[in-house]
């Protein structure tokens, strides 16, 4: 597929468009959410861009779904847990459209238009498919790709997102939640196309991100870094701590 080809931006490149933000956030008010959003986001992006074996999807498609949790990931304050993944990233996507004034998503969706309508007719990347596995569903499934096509012509992004990060999500859901095997031989293509999808798309979040929205309330962080306690905390002397 041509779409291998196109230049992604690295994640040294976008920390060096990050830093002057970075620098007047930390003098504006120490260590921001915002920073550490992008600094979780980024650390995960280079696990999957120093993976040296180009047929280890596995371990690409989540370390890239994890950079991109480290960006919508919601805090509820009042239940005291993390906010359901689809609720969170949905506001996400609305917010990082409605910021986007250069337009990066809009194009990147364009550019890689062929890759995204290949997701969205593949029957293994439908949920309406795997409630009962069959020719007829399968079929069915594949309508996502007309909705589409009409929601290229209607310039409707957020339609397109939404159904294009769900597919994605569930390649995801079936690695965690030990549904696939590491390594396997099933269900390959899709993964592959997963990965080369979220390797468009994160970078281009974090342009928008970067350009128009360092100065954003990106809402409660889930699991920010704590000090470690005081030694006399812990009788063993262990320290324990949340990382970065």
């Amino acid at each position: 597929m041509t779409e291998q080809t196109v230049t992604i931006p690295t994640v040294r490149a976008l920390r060096r468009r990050w830093k002057p933000h970075k620098e007047r956030l930390f003098a504006y008010g120490g260590e921001q959410p915002t920073s550490i959003r992008f600094h979780r986001a980024c650390s995960w992006i280079d696990r999957a861009e120093k993976n040296t074996d180009r047929e280890d999807h596995d371990v690409d498609l989540i370390s890239l779904w994890i950079a991109f949790n480290s960006l919508y990931g919601q805090w509820d304050e009042e239940r005291r847990e993390p906010r359901p993944d689809r609720e969170s990233w949905r506001a996400f996507v609305d917010s990082i459209l409605q910021l986007d004034e250069s337009g990066y998503v809009s194009e990147a969706l364009v550019e890689h238009k062929r890759l995204v309508m290949t997701l969205m007719e593949d029957e293994y990347l439908s949920s309406f498919f795997w409630q009962e596995p069959c020719a007829k569903r399968a079929g069915q499934s594949r309508k996502a790709k007309h909705n589409a096509q009409s929601w290229y012509i209607e310039k409707r992004w957020v339609m397109v997102l939404d159904q294009l990060l769900d597919r994605i999500y569930l390649m995801r859901c079936q690695l965690v939640h030990g549904a696939a095997t590491y390594g396997g031989k099933l269900n390959r293509t899709s993964l592959k196309r997963c990965v080369w999808m979220m390797q468009r798309l994160l970078p281009v979040f974090l342009m928008v991100w970067i350009d128009h929205g360092a100065d954003e309330d990106w809402g409660p962080m889930c699991y920010p870094p704590l000090a470690p306690p005081e030694p006399h905390a812990s009788r063993s002397g262990f320290r324990p701590g949340i990382p970065r």
